[in-house]
């Protein structure tokens, strides 16, 4: 098939639809075939299809803190293996190219003409436990160590065939063998389905021409940012904002951020930030870069396709051994939950300074983060349980804050009530928005939730949360929203919590968790 250099912009708009689609139907898989709420019910998975040099193309309208952070993924495996077809990569480090322990990446080529890597495909899901010491993997670490099996990139699969020694190795290091091997099944149907239909794009179009507009689409999101940037004024950009405290110390823990403009080019500069701490708030480089990746790209609009033109122009400086690029033997399960909600507010807080109009107030600034495990006493069996609770987003310059709903670096669900209660030895007893949490002002912020969830056996609980010393911010004259709070309550008694905590709760007893509300935005006419 004959091809040319001219760029037909509605074929071009067919292969951004097409590539788009097959990431959805990959996660559509993904979501149908998993065993776990989590993936089930909360969707917390994100699926992408990559260039043949590890570039991202295309992804679905899944998890920004996933998305920006999977190309480093990739390219880990891509440097430690050669991958043939059939195979998929398999890994979780966080210091190369992952998130935290329980985010499994999985990666794949795609082979066409000529027996060429056209692209590759990758997906990650948050699994229910990775192993560690806390049921869940997400407790109050002081090193990686403590927080679960770490994986670096290793074959999963060879060639088509499955390495039973690799999944044996990881059954025999986590809780809820059964479930795990499910949640990994799903995610090989994911990638396998994904091959399938980039093979198909392939067969009907060709293969140069399918790679001729990958490249297009990249280009042509990389000239939309810097036509963006071009159109702010040249200057640098400060702010700061502060994290509760590691879960270990008291103290708070700064993030400071200059941002750069200069004709078409941006530079995020980190450097000001606090050192990488004892507890297990620390991210690594791939958490900040998608940080980053997620602000600017919700600065485009929604038409321009999302990939990895958005970060051609911009430059990230993250000082190494420090909350934003940490090392190792750092934990940093909170840090892709927790520290990255914090990165995104102070780069919306330096980016007001430029678009007063377009960047809102602060929402909830965390995830919220439960986590219960234990013995099943209807069946004897170990269960651990994960969730994210969502809170108040805040106002805009033209609108109110949505309430009740998850924002920024995370794009999940609840899990339904009916699903929790069904599957696990819980109780919700309450589960409402937090009224008037939000910040008030010309528009509001959005309200918080309260969540109260009783536990019918002996219960390992942990928290990893935020917002509840330093308030989400207001804007151009509205309050701030409300901190959160969360306590247990033992009979009559009521037991505050701090933001990050691990505690044991004998049957009957409950923990109730009320999320921040969002900022307000304007003075009050």
């Amino acid at each position: 098939m004959k091809t040319s250099n001219v760029v037909d912009p509605v074929k071009l708009e067919v292969f951004k639809a097409l590539y788009h689609s097959v990431a959805e139907e990959m996660g559509l898989v993904l979501r149908h075939t998993a065993f776990s709420p989590n993936i089930k019910e909360r969707r917390d998975y994100s699926c992408a299809v990559f260039g043949s040099n590890g570039e991202i193309i295309a992804q679905g309208d899944h998890m920004p803190v996933h998305l920006g952070s999977m190309p480093m993924s990739v390219q880990a495996a891509i440097n430690k293996h050669q991958m043939l077809e059939g195979d998929v990569v398999i890994l979780n480090d966080p210091f190369a190219g992952g998130t935290h322990l329980p985010d499994l990446t999985m990666i794949a080529p795609v082979y066409v003409e000529e027996q060429k890597v056209a692209f590759y495909v990758a997906n990650r899901a948050h699994h229910a436990d990775i192993g560690g010491a806390n049921p869940g993997s997400m407790g109050k670490a002081t090193e990686i160590y403590q927080e679960g099996l770490r994986i670096p990139p290793v074959k999963l699969v060879s060639q088509g065939l499955v390495n039973q020694d690799i999944k044996d190795l990881f059954l025999s290091n986590v809780r809820l063998a059964e479930e795990r091997e499910g949640d990994l099944t799903a995610q090989i149907g994911a990638i396998r389905t994904g091959i399938k239909r980039l093979k198909e794009v392939v067969d009907r179009y060709g293969e140069k021409e399918c790679q001729k507009y990958a490249k297009y689409l990249v280009s042509y999101t990389g000239q939309m940012m810097k036509n963006l940037i071009k159109e702010l004024p040249d200057g640098i950009y400060t702010a700061e904002d502060y994290l509760d405290d590691d879960g270990v110390n008291d103290t708070p823990i700064k993030i400071a951020v200059a941002i750069t403009i200069k004709g078409q080019e941006a530079i995020i500069d980190f450097t000001g930030t606090d050192k990488q701490c004892n507890g297990p708030i620390n991210a690594v480089l791939a958490i900040t870069v998608s940080a980053v990746y997620y602000v600017f790209r919700c600065l485009l609009e929604e038409s321009v396709p999302a990939n990895a033109g958005i970060l051609e122009p911009i430059k990230v400086i993250a000082p190494q051994n420090t909350i934003v690029n940490a090392t190792l033997p750092a934990a940093v399960a909170a840090g892709n939950v927790e520290t990255s909600q914090r990165i995104v507010d102070v780069l919306l807080k330096a980016l007001y300074k430029i678009l007063p109009n377009k960047i809102p107030a602060a929402s909830q600034g965390t995830m919220n983060n439960l986590t219960l495990g234990g013995i099943n006493p209807f069946t004897g069996k170990e269960f651990a349980y994960y969730e994210t609770i969502a809170g108040g987003i805040g106002a805009s310059s033209t609108s109110n804050g949505l309430s009740g709903a998850h924002s920024h670096m995370t794009n999940s669900l609840n899990t339904p009530i009916e699903a929790l209660e069904y599957i696990y030895p819980l109780r919700v007893r309450h589960y409402s928005l937090r009224h008037n949490s939000g910040g008030n002002g010309r528009y509001c912020g959005g309200d918080g939730i309260i969540k109260e969830v009783e536990v019918l056996t002996s219960t390992q609980v942990n928290l990893l949360s935020d917002r509840r010393r330093f308030a989400p911010y207001g804007l151009d004259g509205g309050l701030d929203g409300k901190p959160g709070e969360a306590y247990i309550i033992r009979v009559n008694t009521k037991e505050p919590l701090t933001s990050k905590q691990s505690i044991e709760l004998k049957a009957g007893e409950r923990i109730v968790i009320e999320t921040p509300g969002g900022g307000g935005y304007g003075k009050i006419d």
